[in-house]
């Protein structure tokens, strides 16, 4: 067991850098990841046996926890009471006419569907309406991923997430009636009140569940202790959930002969809304799932990717294709008439239906569950409806990115652009530290422009400095300085004029060294969220303090305080430098190598680490000796 997770961990880490490469080609990272999984699964490579499906199944269910917890936070009322109009009308039409819609078309081509030829009336009409019902599951899955990874933002996005998560909680209450209505139908039997009131029970049992899930979360958020234990808590209680609701439905069964269905995702959904909306541990609760979202996502779709059943896909494939199409058309016509009874914008219309294509482990489980149920039939149905979900969750998640690219909501950071030779800064704010910010770059070589909000008559336009005046800070503003040469931007602004700079820099221009003067402290995270190098003036002076007491030569050294002494940055431009090892660099004897970063990522080097085009090198020695590498370095 450890061997295979530790096997697990390995791939996972491989498919995290892989699934990276599909973002060039402006795929999302969960389909790169999944085509990883596959790769490795046990169909291809077989690097993730197929025993991993069983035997990893607590990765699975603990990130599907993870998932509706993220689902659940997001459903916040205050930021969503503008559009809860257009998220219950979309909901409820999309719902309604995929269910019907789909339902009825299967029911309509049943000669056509192998396995439906020779079943009864009751026995088509169940398998139309189960396919009605597992045509309307979303993948909160997928969308919760792709929008974190996007920064996605904007009326569209709200929605979208609205209905997804809505829509999910829907289909587990309309499943379990449809279940009970559909074995009714299958055995011939009169339809009983106590199979609809063992639902009800259910439901208000897993909505009880969820408040105390709530409690709990909020209880523990509460306690001073480390952010890592908080962490592991969260997953660890997500898994609990799925453990106590599968043992709940065995020892119900063994005690009453009627398994008690606890929906652990209903669960969770309904303990993360709590604490969302009525804890005060929101932020807190928000921070510890933004920051441990990336390796849940690579593990969960990683293990989702390698579980899938290619010989059964194999098998089935022209039929689920059919499917497919049925599901797709039932699904856009749903969004399309959502859409127009919300009165949302028409021009959401083109990309509306998008980001309902995909699907994922629910659906899964309601198909398990239909097999589980129906012994004629509910074999043939479970693999032809996995089919299906393989195909749309490989589909699925390029369409939600592409919709959210079409409708601009796209807030990710922009590609770094090209340096041009020059070393470029850009100031925001006209005082005496921005002045003499600027006097100290230009004494090292950069050119300088600065942009002040101050009015024209009551600014003396200092020598040598460009200084723009402005009356707002738009996108307008950046294309209009031609933003993208700058190779730093500085502000020293207000918080919230700060954080709209580096928004619009991080979403339309891609400049990668951000620097801001911090004015509130409780603003720090969203800064370094962005990837924005920040100054707190209340611990700067205490911590410039420490470092000169406890390392004063290295201090002074770095601050270039040392006479004729400086760091500098070097961009590895020369390609006759490409895969030559830094012990073969002819240094002059009082350089020192400090640190190296390829790709953002610093590296830990030595004398054989070999030199690529693109590495940023920090070096320390004298003015002259650091001007003349440059000049050979950047050549």
């Amino acid at each position: 067991m450890l061997i295979l997770i530790a096997g697990f961990a390995l791939v996972a880490v491989s498919s995290n850098q892989i699934a990276r490469q599909f973002q060039k080609i402006h795929l999302p990272l969960i389909s790169g990841l999944m085509i990883t999984g596959v790769l490795a699964g046990p169909y291809v490579l077989n690097l993730i046996p197929e025993i991993a499906k069983v035997q990893l199944s607590f990765i699975s269910e603990t990130a599907l926890a993870y998932i509706a917890f993220a689902a659940g936070s997001e459903l916040y009322l205050n930021e969503m009471r503008s559009k809860l109009r257009s998220i219950k009308i979309q909901s409820f039409a999309q719902t309604a006419i995929t269910f019907l819609a789909s339902g009825g078309l299967v029911f309509f081509l049943a000669e056509m569907i192998p396995f439906m030829k020779e079943l009864s009336l009751g026995d088509k009409l169940s398998v139309s309406l189960l396919t009605g019902v597992i045509f309307v599951t979303p993948s909160p899955a997928s969308v919760i991923a792709i929008v974190n990874e996007l920064r996605a933002k904007g009326p569209f996005t709200q929605v979208v997430l609205g209905v997804t998560i809505v829509k999910d909680f829907v289909v587990v209450v309309m499943f379990a009636i449809i279940l009970a209505v559909a074995k009714t139908l299958a055995h011939g039997d009169s339809f009983e009140l106590t199979s609809l009131l063992v639902i009800v029970i259910e439901l208000i049992v897993s909505f009880v569940g969820g408040f105390l899930v709530g409690k709990g979360l909020e209880a523990f958020l509460k306690l001073r202790i480390k952010h890592l234990v908080k962490t592991i808590f969260i997953l660890a209680l997500g898994y609990l959930v799925y453990f106590l609701s599968h043992h709940i439905l065995v020892w119900s069964e063994e005690l009453t002969g009627h398994g008690l269905y606890l929906e652990p995702l209903l669960i969770c959904l309904v303990g993360s809304f709590y604490v969302a909306n009525y804890s005060n541990y929101r932020p807190e609760f928000l921070k510890i799932l933004h920051e441990v979202g990336t390796p849940v996502y690579v593990a969960f779709f990683t293990l989702t990717g390698a579980s899938m059943d290619l010989p059964v896909l194999a098998e089935v494939w022209g039929i689920a294709l059919l499917f497919f199409v049925i599901r797709l058309l039932a699904t856009t016509v749903g969004a399309l008439a959502g859409n127009m009874l919300a009165g949302d914008p028409h021009r959401f219309l083109k990309v509306v239906w998008m980001p309902y294509i995909a699907q994922a482990g629910v659906a899964l489980g309601l198909a398990t569950v239909i097999a589980n149920q129906f012994p004629g039939w509910g074999e043939d149905f479970a693999v032809l409806i996995i089919a299906i979900i393989v195909i749309n969750q490989l589909v699925g998640p390029p369409f939600v990115r592409w919709a959210i690219d079409l409708v601009g909501e796209n807030k990710s950071r922009a590609d770094v652009p090209r340096f041009d030779g020059v070393m470029d800064a850009l100031i925001f704010g006209y005082e005496s530290q921005s002045l003499a910010l600027s006097r100290q770059l230009m004494e090292k070589g950069w050119k300088v422009e600065m942009i002040t909000l101050s009015d024209q008559k009551d600014v003396e336009v200092p020598d040598g400095i460009k200084l723009h005046f402005v009356t707002q800070i738009d996108k307008k503003l950046f294309e209009g300085i031609d933003a993208k040469k700058f190779d730093a931007i500085v502000t020293l602004l207000s918080d919230e004029e700060n954080y709209r700079i580096c928004e619009i820099v991080y979403e339309e221009i891609g400049t990668k060294q951000m620097v801001v003067r911090l004015n509130e402290r409780v603003n720090l995270d969203k800064f370094v969220h962005l990837g924005v190098k920040v100054i707190d003036p209340s611990t700067a002076m205490v911590s410039l303090l420490d470092h000169f007491v406890r390392s004063p030569q290295a201090t002074s050294l770095l601050l270039g305080m040392e006479q004729g002494q400086d760091t500098r940055d070097i961009v590895i431009r020369n390609p006759d430098l490409h895969g030559l090892p830094l012990r073969s660099l002819r240094l002059p004897p009082e350089v020192i190598i400090l640190s190296m970063r390829r790709a953002g990522q610093m590296i830990i080097s030595h004398g054989y680490t070999r030199l690529r085009v693109g590495d940023i090198v920090t070096m320390v020695g004298s003015n002259s000796s650091l001007d003349e590498i440059e000049l050979k370095f950047g050549n």
